[in-house]
């Protein structure tokens, strides 16, 4: 599942972070990938450690990319970080967080890559959130990315909030090389965003050659900004 989780806040930007463990809980989803998660940044999400608390919440494994990282405010404090997570059933053998191109006034973006044991077997799970003011910024994001998949061994699956509809150019570069799942799996417009009144379609989950997607669906909900997309997959 890839969920955009507006750091635990819904469209009236009440933070509700139960709420948000409870669509993760609800879903059923083996592994999520999860954007705009705040880890001790600031009084909008109490300076908690989103990612840590969801993991303890759901009984998951977990592990963070910080794509900000300030100094705290009080000396002796955690840093603050806002980034994206990986939540896990499965074993995580090995992640790292792989910083973006932007441009001097574009806010940084990542790639959390995971490796996750799946009955034996590894398998990549990459989670991005792509930025949301700039068509060529987006574009230099993609073909970083691009060169990370393509230097993947594994099956791969790459979910995220794109900031991009399924008809741009920044969309076309990842498929030449990954599926977009819901055309094949999914029924309807699967539009994402926003939450309460659904007009786009910008989250999405692709695999790489190999794996199946079986079903597909974008889960009602207002405990965010965004609507979830979970997917089922047949791995090979």
């Amino acid at each position: 599942m890839t969920f955009n989780i507006h750091h635990g806040a819904d469209p009236d930007e009440v933070l509700d972070l139960e709420k948000v463990a409870g669509v993760v809980r609800g879903s059923g989803a083996d592994i999520v990938g999860l954007q705009e998660v705040d880890r001790h940044w600031s009084s909008r999400s109490d300076f908690v450690d989103q990612a840590e608390w969801l993991a303890e919440r759901l009984d998951l494994h977990v592990t963070y990319g910080a794509n900000l990282d300030l100094d705290p405010a009080q000396p002796g404090d955690p840093r603050r970080q806002y980034g994206a997570a990986i939540l896990s059933r499965h074993p995580i053998v090995d992640a790292h967080n792989t910083l973006l191109p932007r441009s001097e006034t574009g806010e940084q973006r990542g790639l959390l890559e995971a490796d996750v044991l799946v009955h034996g077997k590894k398998m990549r799970f990459l989670n991005t959130h792509l930025e949301h003011t700039s068509q060529a910024e987006r574009l230099s994001q993609v073909e970083a990315i691009n060169d990370i998949v393509d230097d993947s061994r594994l099956p791969t699956v790459l979910v995220g909030d794109l900031n991009a509809t399924p008809d741009t150019e920044e969309v076309g570069v990842l498929t030449k090389q990954l599926t977009d799942t819901w055309p094949l799996a999914g029924q309807g417009d699967g539009f994402t965003y926003s939450a309460e009144s659904p007009y786009e379609r910008i989250d999405y989950v692709l695999t790489s050659p190999g794996i199946k997607a079986r079903q597909a669906q974008v889960l009602s909900t207002n405990a965010s900004d965004h609507r979830p997309v979970r997917v089922e997959l047949s791995l090979p």
